[in-house]
């Protein structure tokens, strides 16, 4: 838990009840829990939202072998032009 052990939360919970008392102390950590609560709430409702709105996009992306495949056809092309072009015969038309 972001690198804190054992011995530093019991200083840091110590240093917590020393400044801030013992009648407030569960206060603070019920209003503590409830907003990390609501930030977690908030958080993955953000995250739905962007996944709602991405996926759409992600379906229209082709996978690499597509893209491989198309850059590859679209180079043989190329290199098959340049060799008609070099023999005389022209560029090929489509």
């Amino acid at each position: 838990m972001f690198g804190i052990g054992m011995p530093e939360l019991l200083v840091i919970l110590g240093l917590a009840l020393l400044l801030i008392g013992p009648k407030k102390l569960p206060q603070l950590a019920k209003s503590l829990g409830k907003t990390l609560g609501e930030l977690r709430k908030a958080t993955d409702d953000l995250k739905e939202t962007i996944s709602e709105e991405i996926d759409p996009i992600k379906d229209e992306i082709p996978d690499k072998g597509e893209l491989e495949k198309a850059l590859k056809k679209k180079f043989l092309e190329g290199e098959e032009e340049e060799k008609e072009s070099k023999a005389g015969k022209g560029p090929r038309t489509k």
